[in-house]
């Protein structure tokens, strides 16, 4: 049966995995991607599937509940894969308001406008939320993140992530709505924003720039390759049970400073630089507030109930993505100098 799906949030890194990925696999699908292509929204990010027959693009604000219900009323919506977000720990502490706002405030847009639409039939009807595992807080030396770990969010970004966790649950709770949630573990790949660490570092060491480091550097992370997780979202909102949590996780941990310096290997044979050379780069700087020393993530249950597990190494996803920046540097100075945003600031004021 035909369906219409919508994915907020689409024109972003994981989005635009998601939106590629669903367009490409299900012919049968009108996709309709919604992003109000903020700084890291990019439509240069799906240029390769833009005219397909079954792709639609929406520039909107979910914060803009009107406009949310008039999109809905319009396309009719079978499904919600809710990516779009705030995500960034750093401008969430200089900047809680805006985080607030989009991703409590527009979840619950978002929820409400689906509840409308969909009026108690609920038949094939799915409301999925993307989330992060930093709702969970931080963790010890020991221990892994499950879906029944207690939140303990520490940040303004991770609090505002776990609030709209909380709405969503409710509105299943309380209306029937049909959801589902996914917390996911940091994630690499191909078309990242270069505020984030692996796409940061690239960057600075391709231009000689120093690699700032946190505090001691040793805080860890489980790091998982994008289309491993785009590969996940379309196997949860399939076959994931309504009312139910999954972690993705890449089962791969890796302190800051342990990956800074895997990075700064391959990046020195990939320029062709001697050996140890991007690594003079590394600046230890001073910690930021409330940061978590590590994140872990218990992948088990989606890989037990739905078969889903990482398809590449770290070491080979890390080369894929370093081969893809060093390849799309035209991509990579728009993004940095900023000149997209006034290519779609012309091309979409109207839209």
């Amino acid at each position: 049966m035909k369906k219409t799906l919508l994915i907020t949030g689409g024109a972003g890194f994981i989005g635009s995995h998601v939106v590629r990925l669903f367009v490409t696999k299900y012919p049968d699908y009108n996709i309709v991607n919604l992003d109000a292509l903020t700084y890291a929204g990019n439509l240069e990010n799906l240029t390769d599937i833009e005219k397909a027959p079954n792709y639609t693009f929406v520039k909107a604000d979910i914060t803009d509940a009107a406009h949310i219900n008039a999109i809905f009323g319009q396309y009719k919506f079978d499904g919600v894969i809710h990516l779009a977000a705030e995500s960034h720990v750093d401008r969430s502490i200089v900047d809680p308001n805006s985080f607030i706002n989009t991703n409590v405030m527009g979840t619950a847009n978002l929820l409400n406008a689906a509840r409308a639409l969909w009026k108690d039939n609920w038949e094939g009807k799915r409301f999925y939320h993307v989330s992060t595992d930093e709702v969970y807080g931080s963790l010890g030396d020991t221990g892994l993140f499950m879906e029944t770990t207690p939140y303990d969010p520490q940040s303004p970004y991770s609090a505002s992530k776990a609030a709209s966790d909380h709405i969503v649950r409710a509105y299943g709770n309380t209306y029937n709505l049909p959801f589902v949630i996914t917390n996911c573990s940091n994630n690499y790949g191909a078309n990242q924003f270069p505020e984030k660490l692996i796409p940061l570092f690239i960057n600075n060491i391709k231009n000689n720039k120093p690699l700032p480091v946190y505090g001691d550097g040793k805080y860890t992370r489980d790091w998982l390759f994008v289309v491993d997780h785009a590969r996940a979202i379309d196997l949860v909102y399939h076959e994931g049970k309504n009312g139910e949590t999954y972690n993705i996780g890449g089962f791969n941990e890796w302190q800051n400073i342990e990956l800074i310096k895997l990075l700064c290997v391959k990046m020195d044979e990939k320029l062709g630089r001697e050996a140890g050379e991007s690594a003079k780069l590394i600046t230890y700087i001073k910690d930021r507030p409330g940061h978590d020393r590590r994140y872990a993530i218990d992948a088990s249950k989606i890989n037990k109930e739905l078969g889903w597990k990482p398809s590449v190494t770290f070491e080979e996803g890390l080369g894929h993505t370093i081969d893809w920046y060093l390849s799309n540097e035209e991509w990579l100075n728009d993004v940095t100098t900023g000149n997209y945003q006034k290519y779609y600031s012309s091309q979409y004021s109207n839209r």
